[in-house]
């Protein structure tokens, strides 16, 4: 078994590297796991593999916005390494099957949390690559690392001589909104653990079936049931066990922990499947070559090596989720609480639609179709155990977070870009069935055309009127290309209901009481439980599917421009309380925060391209840094890595489902996308430095192209994009393809 498992990890590693362009430098090698884990990032540095289950990180032990992904670079103790971690969010769960390593120097504990040790680090001796990280417990000199496969966490301790090393396995342990219900211990032997750990939180029921093999028997063990020893096996809500050796200088044992969500017998065939011994070199290399694979996808060409450095974290933060949730067996726990099988798919969840439908999802389209064809089957599984589509879904939960049905042009997007292999009619039902339920206040909806704010003053009664209209616009253009004329003509209708909140006289969207009125109190640069995260400067915005028709309301190109330009240089005053979703700002713009996204774009609809390109570059100049402070906001689950992956490459899609991604200002000299259609799309920026921001011109395939877009269809197919740059702006008179139109 060993031997073939080398053979796959080597095949791995060669088919990695095939391909390459230009070079054989290893692209993991410019990735910063800890781009974000301070500040408001809110990302882990632990090992995981693309797209994987187990994100197998060190947790500091502390609750608290700042380790909402258990880790916080500015802190300097560790009390474990958990299993499972969130990537950017803003709020808290997982932090499932907590290990910690300690020895005869072991005197400190966490009172707060269920009295876990913890020991000192330095980040001088601390090492985070993809797939891989590392770190030296000063108070006990044991050198910790870890890996992963896509169900299995794989920890290496190197322990010094001492009668009294010990390894802590905690299920008690919990952080933020995370807490245990039940958990279960089995001694099956001396080198085998068995059990689960059911949780509520963020995901009310949460189940993480687990067994773990050590490559050295214990010689004793300590289990205890809400922090009283008993007896093998354990249930109650917290239980622990502490395993004890004899170790020698230098000793190592290996640990490795196989996951499933549905069953005990599930894990055992993830480590049978995926972690078969006990080499750590191995399953390290393994993770390392699929990273190399996925990141090999784009490759770029700059003598910056700053760039390249967040290009590259940025590629492999955007592959954090969604996240594996059904085991080798296909298994999972599903939405509606029982245990389901993935048919002929992977399902995945962690799914975070309100913020990831805006660009992540795109990308993804482009980067990873044949992984898409598995997050809708994923969307559609949910649809069919709960009867809609998810809002934002993790670990088998609807947690009904954000707003908006934005599975739906997630799947109106794949449908038109040809993504393969899901059923198109039972799609299709699910959009219609989400979009026509009395729930979520689309019952209002509906009837007013609107979500009122006297239902409930805290409804974010504008955004989500705004977000269901979109959300209907990509259902009629589904609706169309099906044949259901009724249907289209019914969500193209509602699809315009933003116009039911616009008032003509502040030119802002405004909150409308259910009779029909306007509020009468209303300062739009205020955060107020009317809009979602934002305030009405950073929702105005939120019109893709119909940006001519908002710019027709505002009074037309001038007016609009003007509106735009305020939104870029209204600066907050000192006495303006902006809450912690808000940073990032650039006058009342907001980077670190989802629903604005797109607003820099704009000025290509109005004939100002410039002013795209000009703020674009300053945009990624300035809120993205290699330093653990380097996210302006969450990095939420891959959208904001996503909105720096395209904008650095020269385009973004403005309206998601739409099949086009609108120009700004390319950062690199050149960037080759390797499709998985086995086609090449290249793009080179010719003239291209910090000063020559500018588009001169454009070429695509030898052509020179007078439009500010480019479809998804050119770049599946292959070919060569030129841009042209120079210092001084140029204003294009260029053809911008109607907001409404549909290029897939």
């Amino acid at each position: 078994m060993k031997k073939q498992y080398l053979i796959y990890v080597l095949f791995v590693l060669l088919l990695s590297n095939c391909g390459l362009q230009k070079s054989d430098i290893q692209l993991t090698d410019y990735v910063n796991p800890f781009i974000g884990t301070a500040g408001p990032g809110n990302t882990y540095p632990g090992a995981t593999i693309p797209f994987g289950m187990v994100q197998l990180s060190p947790d500091i032990g502390i609750p608290g916005w700042d380790r909402i992904s258990g880790y916080y670079y500015k802190d300097s103790i560790i009390s474990g390494f958990s299993h499972m971690h969130l990537s950017g969010t803003g709020a808290g769960d997982l932090y499932d099957i907590l290990v910690m390593p300690t020895n005869s120097r072991f005197t400190k504990r966490i009172k707060d949390n269920n009295f876990i040790p913890f020991s000192r680090f330095s980040h001088n001796q601390e090492t985070a690559v993809p797939g891989y990280y590392t770190v030296n417990l000063l108070d006990f000199g044991i050198k910790a690392e870890l890996t992963a496969t896509a169900r299995t966490g794989i920890h290496k301790y190197t322990f010094p001589k001492d009668e009294a090393s010990q390894i802590h396995i905690d299920l008690g342990y919990f952080l933020n909104w995370d807490a245990p219900v039940e958990t279960y211990i089995n001694v099956v032997d001396q080198t085998t653990i068995e059990g689960y750990r059911k949780s509520t939180g963020w995901a009310k029921d949460q189940r993480v079936y687990f067994v773990i093999k050590l490559s050295k028997p214990f010689k004793s063990y300590q289990i205890f049931k809400n922090d009283s020893l008993t007896t093998n096996p354990a249930k109650a809500v917290k239980t622990k066990i502490v395993l004890n050796y004899n170790t020698v200088d230098k000793d190592e044992i290996i640990l490795k922990t196989g996951l499933s969500t549905a069953s005990v017998k599930g894990a055992y065939k993830s480590l049978d499947e995926e972690a078969p011994d006990f080499n750590f070199e191995n399953y390290k290399a393994k993770a390392s070559a699929l990273w190399e694979q996925e990141l090999q996808k784009i490759q770029i060409a700059t003598p910056d090596d700053t760039k390249k450095k967040i290009f590259y974290t940025m590629m492999y933060q955007s592959m954090l989720a969604p996240t594996l949730l059904s085991d080798c067996n296909g298994d999972y726990k599903g939405a509606n609480g029982t245990i389901e099988n993935a048919k002929g798919f992977d399902r995945y969840d962690t799914f975070s639609l309100w913020d990831t439908y805006r660009a992540a999802h795109p990308l993804y389209t482009i980067l990873h179709p044949k992984r898409v064809s598995n997050m809708i089957n994923s969307l559609l599984a949910h649809y069919k155990e709960t009867g809609l589509l998810p809002v934002w879904s993790m670990q088998g939960n609807e947690t009904n977070m954000m707003i908006g049905n934005h599975a739906i042009p997630v799947i109106v997007d794949a449908y038109f870009k040809g993504i393969e292999h899901f059923d198109t009619a039972l799609a299709y039902k699910a959009c219609v069935e989400s979009s026509m339920a009395d729930s979520r206040q689309l019952d209002s909806y509906k009837t007013l055309g609107y979500v009122p704010v006297d239902e409930n003053n805290e409804n974010w009664s504008v955004s989500k009127t705004l977000e269901y209209a979109y959300d209907d616009w990509c259902l009629a253009q589904f609706a169309k290309a099906l044949h259901k004329v009724n249907d289209y003509e019914y969500f193209l209708k509602r699809s315009e209901n933003w116009r039911n909140l616009y008032d003509s006289k502040s030119t802002f969207m405004r909150p409308k009481l259910k009779n029909g009125e306007f509020i009468k109190e209303y300062i739009p640069k205020e955060y107020t439980p009317y809009f979602c995260e934002s305030n009405a400067w950073q929702y105005f915005w939120s019109v893709p599917q119909n940006i001519e028709g908002l710019i027709k309301s505002v009074g037309g190109n001038l007016v609009f421009e003007k509106k735009l330009d305020s939104m870029f240089t209204l600066k907050p005053l000192p006495e303006d309380k902006l809450p912690i979703f808000s940073t990032g700002m650039i006058g009342q713009y907001a980077h670190g925060n989802e629903p604005g996204h797109h607003v820099a774009y704009l000025y290509n609809y109005i004939n100002e391209p410039w002013k795209t390109e000009k703020l674009v570059r300053e945009i990624l100049e300035s809120q993205y840094k290699n330093t653990p402070g380097g996210h302006c906001g969450n990095e939420d689950c891959g959208q904001m890595s996503s909105w720096y992956i395209f904008s650095s490459l020269g385009f973004y899609p403005v309206n998601p489902a739409q099949g086009i991604y609108s120009f700004g200002s390319p950062l690199f000299d050149e960037a080759t996308i390797n499709l998985e259609n086995n086609k090449i799309f290249v793009i080179e920026a010719k003239n291209n430095s910090n000063k020559n921001i500018y588009i001169q011109s454009i070429k695509l395939n030898g052509k020179k192209i007078d439009r500010n877009y480019i479809t998804h269809k050119e770049i599946a197919q292959g070919g060569t994009l030129i841009f042209t740059m120079g210092k001084s702006p140029k204003k294009n008179k260029n053809y911008m393809a109607l907001s409404s139109e549909m290029f897939n």
